[in-house]
């Protein structure tokens, strides 16, 4: 099922990217089916591409860390 964003895409990065975790360079967190149904999957990888930021998807769930700092799995 296809959703209509109230938000267009360029919104709702800029919103995810402007809360104070991110710009603190701290974690956030998204619903995997939010990410799809506001900005679609290639368009979300390549804004972090572009910021050098990296994320992680589990149960529906992806996790952005809004730095470039190395990620390492601890188990």
């Amino acid at each position: 099922m296809t959703y209509a964003s109230p938000l267009c895409p360029a919104i709702w990065l800029n919103d995810i990217f402007s809360s104070r975790a991110a710009i603190k360079g701290q974690v956030i967190r998204r619903k995997a089916r939010d990410i799809e149904k506001f900005v679609g999957r290639g368009a979300f990888e390549a804004e972090l591409k572009r910021r050098g930021y990296q994320a992680v998807e589990n149960a529906g769930q992806v996790i952005i860390f809004c730095n470039r700092e190395p990620i390492r799995r601890l188990a």
